[in-house]
């Protein structure tokens, strides 16, 4: 391992418990990408200014395109790894930044892309769901309340809603990246720097919105990866409701679906089981999430200004929610676009002649008779055991979401996921 950046105040190397616990390469060496565009042009800079020879400037660049961090580097981060695999370039490169703008760029630059990554997988699962809405959208089943059947809908509607709220996902996943969209760069430790560098030419280069208005802020602020977090948590909950259902829909007890090969387990002792594991699964990682999004907000909030240690653990807490809302995306996308709906039993379920009884109410109230006393005569009738065919589980539907209007819904759906 190379002398760590900072070594030139303390003579003494680190104790090696305190240097394993402080180092972050494993976690931070995915930066790399981002971090060598940013220091390309932050060199490209140095050259413009003078600060550096253009030939260095060049020779910086040129290296950059090269770097490969090894498998086993021992550095104490991607931003030392770097400069140790420039070689005699090394020296010359950070002039004018310090590593806490320069995580804070790459982080930036990373969170821009991540939200793109995470738009598309948001958007494809939700063109599954529309999909098939489109399929089998006119098939009749029991809406719940309470979990309990409350009336029937259309199984297109229901799809639908799915898709709503994953159309929210992508609203604030583009104002998350709006939030990183703004360039540290030139912010320096905390005070930006002595040098005659260029920080607006520098954002203009990363292709940033903005450049820093106040260097103290521009180190120290990680609202973008709490709302990064935050938008995944928030995602993963909505994708818990849906697998919640699927994995309801898909038991004996419901029968309303099935799904594919591909998108079900079975068990090492049962021969008969067929789990819907990966909707389990999103439930189960929706609660990490949710911890994840605590944990981050409990360690930004005693931090003094401007930038602490502690802030080594937003990179952890990104990626990882990161990965596992791609993941989830991924193999929901999966079990909705293979999913097999039982159509018969839906319907038989939402035509079990209680669920039009507020239907019949409201059909009272055109004849004239006040919704309160229609809801009590009706209630006494379902109270006595009787069952209603009139209106039937279709009629009733219809009544409320005629199909002409469904269809118009979903094609508004689709056109509002495409265009977020």
């Amino acid at each position: 391992m190379s002398s760590a950046l900072w070594s030139g105040r303390l003579a003494g190397g680190l104790d090696p418990a305190v240097l394993d616990f402080t180092a972050s390469l494993e976690v931070d060496r995915r930066l790399l990408p981002f971090d060598l565009e940013a220091s390309a042009a932050h060199a490209r800079m140095l050259g413009r200014q003078g600060l550096i020879p253009a030939e260095k400037a060049e020779g910086i660049c040129a290296a950059l395109a090269s770097v490969e961090i090894e498998p086993d580097a021992t550095d104490e981060d991607v931003h030392s790894a770097i400069e140790r695999l420039l070689g005699d370039l090394g020296p010359w490169v950070h002039a004018g930044r310090s590593r806490n703008d320069q995580v804070q760029t790459a982080m930036r630059l990373w969170t821009k892309d991540a939200c793109d990554r995470l738009s598309e997988g948001v958007r494809g699962l939700a063109v599954a769901l529309l999909d098939a809405a489109d399929r089998d959208g006119e098939a009749l089943m029991p809406g719940y309340t309470h979990g309990q059947r409350a009336q029937p809908v259309w199984l297109g509607h229901h799809l639908a809603a799915h898709a709503w709220a994953l159309r929210r996902d992508l609203v604030r996943l583009a104002a998350v990246r709006a939030g990183a969209d703004t360039s540290p760069a030139g912010a320096g430790a905390l005070a930006g720097s002595s040098l005659p560098i260029d920080p607006a030419w520098v954002a203009q280069e990363l292709g940033f919105a903005a450049g820093f208005e106040n260097s103290i802020d521009a180190v120290a602020d990680r609202d973008y990866c709490a709302e990064l977090v935050f938008a995944c948590a928030l995602c993963f909950v909505h994708l818990s409701r849906l697998a919640e259902e699927l994995v309801l829909w898909t038991s004996a007890e419901y029968g309303f679906a099935q799904l594919d090969d591909a998108a079900a387990t079975g068990s090492s002792i049962m021969p008969q089981k067929k789990n819907p594991d990966p909707a389990e699964l999103a439930r189960g990682k929706a609660g990490t999430a949710v911890g994840r999004l605590a944990g981050l907000l409990a360690t930004l909030k005693g931090l003094p200004l401007a930038y602490n240690r502690d802030l080594q653990e937003d990179k952890r807490a990104c990626f990882d929610q990161v990965d596992d809302l791609q993941g989830a995306l991924a193999a929901l996308r999966v079990c909705v676009a293979g999913i097999e709906f039982d159509t018969a039993r839906m319907a038989a379920a939402a035509g079990d002649g209680t669920t039009v009884a507020t239907d019949l109410a409201e059909r009272l109230v055109q004849e004239g008779m006040p919704f309160r006393h229609a809801h009590a005569e009706v209630a006494g009738r379902v109270a006595a055991g009787e069952r209603f065919d009139s209106p039937t589980a279709a009629e009733a539907a219809a009544a409320r979401l005629p199909l002409a209007a469904l269809h118009d819904q979903l094609a508004r759906a689709r056109s509002a996921v495409a265009g977020g």
